[in-house]
């Protein structure tokens, strides 16, 4: 089996504002104290959109791995790399675009959404049809095991599953598999050979799920196995072929409950957002013009929180106290509008202040970004050119 692997990327198509924070960041921060964690700047996918003015995509780049440094990300735990700084990416979206149904891709949800959304810009290119099944590679190139989504995003992790299940049938059944899995299960030795054969009966002709897991732990103890005869023991179990592609499990986060400034979604495109790293006279100017409850037109008007996308803010930002003060001196006009904003600034600016600190080092001295991207890139490359290897000679293309 295959470490516990989790894969994430961000596209470079501006800076990074404090929903992304909340909807991705904070759970990379977390999850890379879990798991082996890869995260990567996702280049080649802007261009999909972007492809007419990619300027914005070199400007992005390096602001990007700063602001996840700023976040909290640490290179010392986690691998950070830039997609196109890895060109196995590419060749294995070449391979898998052979054997994937045109149908598969036309039916992702958000294709026809994102044309409909994107109706100014020329979408009717391969590469934004193609974009599911380079999200596919990305995450089947490094055999990862979690993949953190939202909601939206999981047809994408559905069709990486399908992607790869239909790889390993394939490819998966070399010529001669039964006969080289039974010669790998006489190397186990007589005692775990013989425990491994029962094991999988149990599970084949009852379904024992138990059993199931039992084999997977004597396979991942057995040492004297070859990484070839181990994958093959591994398909033999469920009487599948050899494991080449590792299908991915989602793991569900958390939709980002920050709304942007007019109560809507923050996001880049509707400019209501909050970066984070802006600068704190800029943070409060933009908190105190956020529109507020209309009926409260003058000072002494009531007016009701739930209307108010300030509120939405105290919610995320204030504490239970806070939020008493707010609703009270909301709806019996005993705090103006100014006064209810004041704690969001202070909480915004207070969650930022950690932020700028981290980022500092970076900012003084650009080599150290590019040192921590490097050195990313070059052991994800490593990860990537192993399965490459294997993908290679099970489609016939390990020659020499």
């Amino acid at each position: 089996m295959y470490p516990e692997r989790v894969l994430s990327g961000m596209r470079p198509t501006g800076s990074l504002h404090l929903g992304h924070y909340h909807g991705a960041l904070k759970n990379w921060v977390r999850l890379q104290s879990e798991y082996e964690c890869l995260f990567f700047v996702a280049d080649w996918h802007a261009l999909t959109t972007s492809y007419e003015d990619p300027s914005i995509i070199g400007r992005s780049t390096w602001d990007m791995v700063i602001d996840w440094l700023a976040a909290g990300v640490d290179p010392s735990r986690a691998t950070l790399f830039i997609q196109s700084r890895v060109p196995e990416h590419a060749e294995l979206h070449l391979l898998l675009s052979m054997i994937t149904p045109l149908s598969w891709l036309e039916r992702v949800p958000t294709y026809k959404d994102q044309i409909e959304k994107l109706s100014h810009k020329d979408l009717g290119t391969y590469g934004f049809l193609g974009y599911p099944l380079m999200q596919s590679a990305d995450i089947l190139i490094y055999r990862a095991t979690f993949v953190p989504v939202g909601e939206d995003q999981i047809p994408h992790i559905e069709i990486t599953r399908e992607v790869a299940r239909r790889y390993n049938h394939i490819y998966g059944r070399e010529a001669g598999f039964e006969e080289k899995a039974e010669a790998a299960i006489r190397k186990m030795g007589p005692k775990r050979g013989k425990l491994y054969e029962e094991l999988r009966t149990r599970y084949l002709q009852d379904g024992d799920e138990e059993a199931l897991e039992s084999a997977r732990a004597l396979l991942a103890d057995t040492q004297n196995l070859s990484h070839g005869d181990r994958e093959r023991l591994f398909g033999f179990l469920e009487n599948k072929g050899k494991v080449i592609l590792v299908e991915p499990q989602t793991l569900l986060t958390e939709a980002s409950r920050l709304p942007g400034l007019d109560g809507q979604k923050m996001s880049k495109s509707y400019g209501n957002g909050i970066f984070l790293r802006e600068e704190p006279d800029s943070v409060g100017r933009k908190i105190r013009s956020m529109p507020t409850d209309p009926a409260r037109v003058r000072r002494t008007d009531p007016g009701t929180p739930e209307k108010c996308p300030v509120w939405q803010l105290h919610q995320v930002y204030s504490t239970d106290t806070t939020r008493t003060w707010v609703r009270e001196g909301c709806t019996s006009a005993g705090i103006g509008c100014l006064d209810c904003k004041q704690p969001v600034i202070d909480a915004v600016l207070a969650e930022q202040q950690p932020m700028f600190e981290r980022a500092q080092p970076y900012l003084d001295d650009p080599s150290l970004v590019r040192s921590i991207v490097a050195d990313g890139c070059e052991r994800a490359r490593k990860l990537a050119q192993d399965t490459m290897r294997d993908v290679r000679e099970a489609m016939g293309l390990g020659y020499q």
